[in-house]
């Protein structure tokens, strides 16, 4: 299983050849650099530590400084880790957004946009009650408490109203249309979580059904859609 981690930068549509139009979403990678490799013998698991996109030496705290000088590589801003039977690296080596290529079927993860507190109608999708003046429910959560044989209160877990959104979510199974080396970026097809500019994290599908293959068609140059989304500095 191959991971990377990029930057969720916006959606754009490409075109096959033949008229197809596939939407997609671009994230930009820039090379990984691994700055630490756990082993089963000394942190009891495997997995490699990654560092995405440079920062300056001064926003570091020493924390941060000893790790990458450790790994003699430059100041990231993330450090996120990674799992597979195929991220066989060494610290310093770089990831870069070759290891995909078109027709791989990918997961993605990402933290989902925040927003705020909400009530059980938006946060879960209930049922409203009638609108009229006579009804006396409307956008209620209806009935919380237990009655009968477990009757103590309100059981965990009841959808009630809170903070809605903000949570680490994992879209299964899409297709990459392509990957475009020069400027960094993989192209997948349809919506990831998160809001543009946030990290998010591509791995191979681990749920996908064996023996289905998803074929992308050729495609018409789709270099000028890819350059503005991701050089657009107002998003």
């Amino acid at each position: 299983m191959k991971s990377i981690v990029g930057r969720k930068m916006g959606m754009t549509q490409v075109f096959a050849e033949d008229g197809t139009m596939y939407p997609v979403t671009v994230v930009e990678v820039l090379p990984n650099a691994v700055t630490q490799v756990k082993t089963e013998e000394v942190d009891g698991y495997e997995a490699i530590q990654v560092g995405y996109e440079d920062k300056k030496e001064n926003r570091c705290n020493k924390a941060e400084l000893g790790i990458f000088k450790k790994a003699g590589v430059s100041p990231k801003y993330e450090l996120v880790e990674l799992k597979g039977d195929e991220m066989k690296y060494n610290v310093g080596d770089e990831i870069k957004c070759d290891i995909f290529q078109a027709g791989d079927i990918v997961d993605v993860t990402g933290t989902s946009k925040g927003k705020g507190f909400s009530g059980a109608i938006k946060r879960y999708g209930f049922t409203i009650g009638p609108k009229g003046h006579g009804s006396g429910y409307h956008r209620g959560p209806g009935s919380m408490a237990t009655n009968g044989r477990y009757n103590r209160g309100i059981m965990k877990g009841k959808k009630m109203a809170g903070h809605h959104g903000n949570t680490t979510s994992t879209i299964l199974n899409l297709l990459v249309v392509g990957v475009d080396p020069t400027h960094n970026a993989i192209l997948i097809k349809g919506a990831i979580p998160g809001p543009k500019k946030s990290i998010v994290t591509i791995r191979s599908a681990v749920k996908v059904q064996k023996g289905t293959k998803q074929v992308v068609k050729p495609l018409v140059n789709y270099t000028p859609s890819v350059s503005e989304v991701v050089n657009d500095e107002t998003k």
